[in-house]
């Protein structure tokens, strides 16, 4: 047996059951060795982002990673933006970034790079395997190091894969990473606020948290105590609809997140930090809260969140508390008509289908989407995390091949569809139920907006050149249909409406262009 066999064979006895790749030269012996695999699923992808991308919409929504194949240093880099979102939403992954052999490294060969150096920023675990003997058990370490929602970047020389490894007997398994230690006295103290302060005190949820069991713990101390149930800007995955407990999202602008912000004198953090402005601005505060906000840090990052939920629950009111209300049904009436902002949010709160995904990448076009979509049908909404824009469609991909038997909508933005287009041809090789909504206003709304949040007010053709996507107009349609995805271009509510229902009634991906 070889050391890419050994590593396949780890990687399936941990549970690792997908790959999503984009392999050259030096992985030729790993893409070998998955038809003596089985158990792990090979996914091409025809840009390394939309595979580091894929590989973050299948762990948010599983809890578990999926393996990446890269091709050396620049193939890494491709996928260095996807890689970042996914830190950022402490999605769990395992990348397997092929390299030179050994001994060729030192002749300076042209793609030879400093791998571990480019990877350390990305990831939270870095290691290269010199040996066939020793791939089996680095894979594990890998493995075990992802589990609490970390990036693990594996370095796969390739004479480490072809070479045979003669102290192979076993997969090894995984070992988890212990998890984070409360520190002493937070639960007393936040306890403590709540009672004294509940009305003026807001659990936040972020990362791993923004989930029905939490927000259904959080909301009996909310009901008990007055408290505010807040989640973060840009959530990884939050839990959401009819029958579930509501969060308010702080919103991306900087005075209306000050003006929610103002009203809390303490915060308790689930799985987050203090909340901060997404860039600096002239005039603009950083720092969101009030001055003099306590926060208590309930629950950290890579710790059970959910038992600290139900420690702080036994601390306010005991033991044996009512169900807090949950959200009831509410759908908007389904407008009708020429296509405005306004009315695609209502539209969206109807359409949602019973156990969606939501992927909201719709920026400018949908800021109205999330409360709007409050009373919807329950569903799972996922939000970008690290600010690479580009990400709904690999990350799409991903959560589709995660869960085969629930529609998966991704909103999409025309600019950022533009990133990682690959990923619709793999929509389409693969069959997967996606239907993708993209929004074409034929610019960059976003930096229009940006420019006068910076405080410039005038600019001319020059700046506005770099903000338009005129000239040429993008043809979705085409685009999609060159993929493989079959398309449709719509320009009233009513065709939206009609489109997105029958893309929702078959199989397999589906695109609309909305002519904004």
């Amino acid at each position: 047996m070889n050391g890419a066999e050994s590593l396949l064979q780890t990687l399936e006895h941990n549970g690792v059951e997908v790959c999503f790749a984009n392999p050259g030269t030096s992985e030729m012996h790993f893409v070998a060795a998955l038809d003596r695999n089985p158990g792990v699923r090979g996914i091409l992808g025809l840009f390394e982002g939309a595979v580091t991308g894929a590989a973050d919409g299948y762990g948010r929504m599983t809890d578990r990673p999926a393996a990446t194949l890269l091709h050396l240093g620049p193939g890494m880099a491709n996928g260095l933006s996807s890689i970042h979102n996914a830190r950022r939403a402490r999605t769990p992954m395992v990348n397997i970034i092929g390299d030179h052999a050994t001994y060729h490294r030192e002749l300076n060969a042209p793609l030879t790079s400093d791998i571990e150096g480019t990877a350390r920023p990305f990831s939270d675990w870095v290691r290269t395997s010199p040996s066939p003997n020793t791939i089996a058990q680095d894979a594990a370490d890998a493995i075990g190091a992802s589990l609490s929602g970390r990036i693990a970047s594996l370095i796969l020389p390739a004479d480490t894969a072809w070479n045979e490894a003669d102290r192979y007997t076993s997969p090894p398994t995984a070992a988890r990473l212990p998890e984070v230690e409360q520190q002493p006295g937070v639960i007393d103290a936040a306890a403590r606020t709540l009672k004294e302060n509940g009305k003026r005190t807001a659990f936040l949820f972020g990362g791993r948290s923004a989930r029905a069991d939490r927000f259904a713990v959080a909301a009996q101390i909310a009901e008990a105590t007055g408290a505010t149930l807040l989640v973060d800007t840009f959530s990884p995955r939050t839990e959401r609809g009819a029958g579930r407990h509501a969060a308010i999202r702080i919103p991306y602008p900087v005075e209306p997140a000050q003006a929610l912000l103002k009203d809390f004198d303490a915060i308790i953090l689930i799985d987050t930090q203090p909340p901060v402005a997404f860039f600096a601005y002239p005039d603009k505060a950083s720092v969101l809260t009030a001055p003099g906000t306590t926060f208590h840090q309930v629950a950290k990052p890579e710790s059970d969140s959910l038992a600290a939920l139900e420690a702080l629950r036994s601390a306010v009111i005991g033991d044996a508390p009512a169900p807090a209300p949950a959200v009831e049904l509410d759908l908007p009436g389904l407008p009708s008509g020429s296509i405005t902002l306004e009315k695609l949010a209502a539209w969206l709160g109807q359409a949602i289908p019973e156990n969606g995904i939501v992927l909201d990448e719709s920026i400018t076009t949908g800021r109205d989407f999330y409360r709007q979509t409050t009373g919807s049908r329950p569903h799972d909404y996922f939000s970008p995390t690290g600010g690479a824009i580009g990400w709904s469609l690999p990350v799409s991909l991903g959560a589709a091949v995660a869960c085969p038997d629930r529609k998966v909508i991704a909103l999409e933005s025309d600019g950022s569809a533009m990133y990682m287009p690959q990923a619709l041809w793999t929509m389409a090789r693969e069959g997967l139920d996606i239907v993708t909504v993209v929004f074409a206003n034929r610019k960059y709304q976003i930096l229009r907006d940006e420019m006068h949040n910076v405080g410039v007010h005038d600019f001319g053709v020059k700046a506005s050149s770099l903000l338009d996507l005129h000239d040429p107009v993008i043809d979705f349609v085409a685009l999609s249909q060159s993929m493989g995805v079959p398309a449709t271009r719509v320009e009233s509510i009513e065709d939206l409406a009609r489109t997105f229902d029958g893309a929702l009634a078959a199989d397999g991906p589906h695109l609309i262009e909305v002519v904004l």
